[in-house]
Formats: C-alpha cells, structure tokens, sequence
C-alpha cells in the first residue's frame, strides 16, 4: 500500500485502446480543435490514454491508445520503432521506376529515406499501393510522394506490427486481447 499525505495511492490501470479512425477527426488531446480521436475513444476506459502517433485529418486507419509509457516508448523509440502497414491511394499510376527508388531507398537534402516494403496491392490499378513504414506519423508518407510529385487521395493505416482492423468497423475501437498485449511487448 502506498500512501501521500495519508491518502492511498493507486496506481492508474493500463489501458489499451485500439481505434479505427475514420476521416475528419484530428489526432490530438488538446481542446478546441474540433473532432478529435479523444471524441471516439472517450467511454472506453477511465485511464487517461493518448494516441501513439499521429494520423492527420484526411487519414484513416489504425491508432493504439494507452497510458503504458514502456509500451509508448517501444513505438517513438526511432532505432528500433514499430512496423506500420498503409493501403495508399495516389492522384495517378506510381512509376514502376519510382517504386523501385522508393524500395531502394533516396536521399532527400543528405538524408536517406528507406521504407521496409512497397508494393502495388494485387488486383488494384497501379494508383493503390502497400507501404510498410517503421516509424510513427505519416509525415514520411507525404516526404516520399511530395518528393516524386504523387498527389495523395488517401492513407488508410491497415496494421500496426501484428494488429489489425480485422472486426473493427470505422470509427469504433476494441480493447488488446492479452495475445495481442504480449505479443506488443514482445517486439
């Protein structure tokens, strides 16, 4: 039992949130912002969670909210980072030769940008592609299109590492099951 100034002190249950963003809702915790993703996640737990990453506005997809700092480090930490899988969709048909440079990797001002995977999603037109990114954000998204002069229609965040939107339908969210909570920490 631990006390403060007599009073009992419990310490907050982990919380871990898995949200399937639809469009129009900022990824924020602060106030004033219009729709944010704190809207969609509010009655799931009383734990004050937050958003692991970013995904903007226009951005669909897959967001995990906890307030387990080991795990929040796990997915910011840049060396190691955590593999995040997006369905995206292009203004026009990627280059086959863009797509290689991309998959080889480029530098940009002196620094080299390298994705994990990238592919066209089979049975789509050459617009819709599958990228595997380790980091968080989807910042590096725009950095390699806005780099081979691609207009983004949509990113649609479809994993992250083992976890999928499998049984989440857009704009709802569900609790980690303990398979997928120790499998998270296992990475």
């Amino acid at each position: 039992e631990v006390r403060y100034d007599g009073a009992r002190i419990s310490p907050e249950k982990k919380a871990y949130v898995l949200l399937n963003k639809p469009k129009g809702f900022a990824t924020t915790t602060s106030e004033g912002k219009g729709r944010t993703v704190m809207d969609l996640v509010a009655n799931a737990t009383a734990s004050r969670i937050k958003p692991i990453g970013r995904l903007g506005r226009n951005s669909k997809g897959l967001l995990l909210f906890t307030n387990d700092e080991q795990i929040h480090d796990k997915f910011t930490n840049s060396k190691n980072g955590v593999s995040r899988l997006f369905h995206i969709e292009l203004g026009k048909n990627l280059k086959f030769e863009d797509l290689k440079k991309i998959q080889t990797g480029f530098k940009i001002d002196g620094k080299l940008i390298a994705v994990e995977e990238i592919s066209y999603i089979e049975g789509a037109s050459k617009k819709e592609i599958g990228l595997k990114v380790k980091n968080i954000g989807n910042t590096i998204i725009r950095t390699i299109f806005d780099y081979f002069k691609y207009d983004i229609v949509s990113i649609d965040c479809v994993a992250i590492a083992h976890l999928t939107k499998k049984d989440i339908p857009r704009g709802h969210w569900k609790y980690l099951t303990e398979q997928e909570l120790n499998m998270l920490k296992m990475l």
